[in-house]
């Protein structure tokens, strides 16, 4: 009996000591680090919900302050915390080709439709679904698109205008979930919804599913997904349940088949998918199939749905928090033509800065990361420092919301100033400090149409209402810490008030 007690406990701890090494990674490189946990490395407050997403790339940015980089772990694999704007340059943009990926959260082969989303794809997949996708989203592809943007968003705001109220009170972040909800079902999708006014709207239950990993079981689900990925491969568990996935691969399937049958155009992302699918065929040689193009479909939902609704939250609680900053808005909007269209929106300088500055505060994702695909040397530039040698699939990590802060950078970071990026104060903005898209080919492909989205909210919006704190605000706001995105604790309420 003894025996068994002594080998179990040497087990153990030897088990032990080979995780406790992993946990040195850093220091054995001379690299500074902070205190990881065993197995769930830097992630570990964030995982319990003790600690938000931003919190935790702070933290991790405030190591070693001043120097280059420093290092972190993704849960057992050691991440090099990219600090310096030269750098960062270099890895991103320069030296692109050796880190082309993304890590995968999801095992290649797990989840048919999730593993076909450009987000995840690696390598030449990646590179010419890109160069399909890319001409969906170029600023003449959105003016295509405009008009079915600005009748959701007039929509929205009418809702609020036909209640004929002194002061309105809202919870913005459901309401703001429910018009991005309402805006990707008719841009990327091709299906009417008007969940403001239907509040028990399928597509947005649907949508509320798919970007909600709050719920113990879905956070255990992903959290499987980085510790057993190989279990969770051949145990063929998805990160999309059935339902969902069926929901929206039948919408897309429906739509083609339809648009095909009939020939019907019309300016959404489907006939644009259709179309860059004809065009991949004549480039590739391989056709698109239609659950290639639910995969984009759905990623683009993925990214814009909860994350660009945040955005659009943030920046309402700013503008009610900084009157002054408000008042200069409307003015913008009071003075431009009242006939909008997408040459109108781009012309507004002030309403750009405004969302330039919310997005410096509040980036829609705190972070990003890169997979090195051939192994690449950090040449030391200090006295102080050695070279870095990056093996294939080393990490490494753009801590955003780390760099957004930096008062090295931006000045009284805590404050919200859009003049930072007026014509004349944005040139001195140090390059790739700034970065709430990403940075270099990898960056966001859809960050034209989640400015867009934003921007003709704001016109619609404060055309007819000024945003307004209530009683039920909470100042300051706090970030919740089970989300993967940046967005409120609980909501968060404010008022619109009538303009006279």
């Amino acid at each position: 009996m003894w025996w068994l007690l002594i080998a179990a406990f040497t087990l153990l701890y030897a088990l032990y000591i080979r995780l406790k090494k992993k946990n040195e990674y850093w220091i054995k490189k001379g690299v500074k680090q902070g205190s990881p946990v065993l197995i769930f490395g830097d992630k570990w407050r964030a995982i319990a919900h003790n600690e938000s997403l931003a919190d935790m790339v702070q933290k991790i940015y405030n190591v070693g302050p001043g120097d280059r980089y420093c290092g972190a772990y993704d849960f057992m694999s050691p991440a090099l915390v990219l600090k310096d704007p030269e750098l960062i340059k270099d890895i991103l943009v320069k030296d692109f080709d050796h880190f082309v990926d993304h890590k995968r959260v999801i095992p290649e082969g797990s989840d048919p439709i999730w593993d076909k989303n450009l987000f995840f794809l690696t390598g030449q997949k990646w590179r010419d679904m890109r160069s399909t996708l890319s001409p969906v989203f170029t600023g003449s592809k959105m003016r295509f698109m405009f008009n079915l943007i600005a009748k959701s968003a007039d929509q929205f705001v009418q809702h609020f205008v036909k209640q004929e109220e002194t002061l309105i009170q809202i919870e913005m972040k459901d309401a703001c979930a429910r018009l991005t909800n309402d805006i990707i079902a008719s841009t990327v999708f091709g299906f009417e919804s008007d969940s403001v006014e239907d509040p028990d709207s399928k597509f947005y239950e649907m949508a509320r599913k798919i970007t909600d990993f709050s719920g113990l079981w879905q956070g255990l689900k992903i959290l499987g997904f980085f510790i057993f990925p190989k279990l969770y491969k051949t145990l063929k568990i998805k990160i999309l349940s059935t339902e969902i996935s069926n929901f929206f691969y039948n919408i897309v399937k429906e739509n083609i088949r339809s648009r095909q049958l009939q020939n019907i155009s019309r300016p959404d992302m489907i006939s644009l998918l259709m179309e860059a699918r004809e065009n991949h065929k004549l480039i590739h040689g391989v056709e698109i199939s239609d659950e290639d193009v639910t995969a984009q479909a759905l990623v683009f939902f993925f990214a814009g749905f909860d994350s660009v609704s945040s955005l659009m939250t943030f920046m309402s609680y700013e503008l009610a928090l900084n009157p002054e900053i408000q008042k200069k808005l409307i003015e913008e909007i009071d003075t431009t033509t009242k006939t909008l269209d997408y040459d109108v929106v781009k012309s507004m300088k002030y309403l750009d800065m405004v969302v330039s500055e919310t997005l410096r505060k509040w980036p829609i994702t705190p972070f990003v990361n890169r997979v090195c695909t051939i192994p690449y040397t950090v040449q030391p530039k200090r006295p102080d420092e050695n070279p870095i040698h990056l093996k294939k699939d080393a990490i490494v990590f753009l801590p955003i919301y780390g760099l957004h802060h930096d008062p090295k950078y931006f000045k009284d970071p805590e404050r919200f100033d859009p003049e930072r990026f007026s014509d004349e104060n944005k040139a001195k903005i140090v390059p790739y400090t700034y970065v709430p898209f990403g940075a270099g080919p990898r960056k966001c492909i859809g960050y034209r149409f989640a400015l867009l989205e934003i921007k003709i909210l704001f016109f619609f919006l404060l055309s007819k209402f000024e945003i307004v704190t209530v009683d039920r605000t909470e100042i300051p706001v706090k970030i919740c810490k089970k989300a993967l995105n940046m967005t409120p604790e609980g909501g968060l309420w404010l008022g619109l008030k009538p303009r006279k």
